[in-house]
């Protein structure tokens, strides 16, 4: 498994895309979607909700257990993707595509994201 170059990495294994229009994307990893299993329900923060960076905002629900969502960046959310809630299996099939989680407004922006390396030395996801 690679993780994509272009994106941060945060150590509870959230990615984050640069922003475009101050506006960021987030997901899980799919080092963190394999160790879940098998993705059944998801629940994200709800549009123009504050998050802020290294709070939980959300949980996922897996066959083998219940994890917290964590948000790697200060923000607004703008947008859900209600294709994740509707289908939860996307975050295993496509965690870096359409299994993307929600979109935020970035406020500030923490100092410790990682980048693609050494999100997979931390992971130890190396391919």
């Amino acid at each position: 498994m690679s993780n994509p170059q272009q994106l941060r990495y945060s150590k509870e294994h959230e990615w984050l895309s640069g922003a475009e229009d101050g506006v960021s994307t987030v997901g899980i990893t799919e080092h963190a979607a394999n160790a879940l299993g098998d993705v059944v329900y998801v629940q994200l923060p709800e549009v123009g909700d504050t998050v802020t960076a290294g709070e939980t905002c959300g949980e996922l629900e897996s066959t083998k257990s219940v994890s917290d969502l964590y948000s790697p960046v200060s923000g607004e959310i703008t947008e859900i993707n209600q294709d994740v809630v509707d289908d939860p299996a996307l975050v295993n099939t496509a965690p870096f595509e359409g299994g993307w989680l929600f979109r935020v407004r970035v406020a500030d922006e923490p100092d410790d994201l990682l980048s693609a390396d050494e999100y997979t030395a931390f992971s130890g996801s190396g391919s």
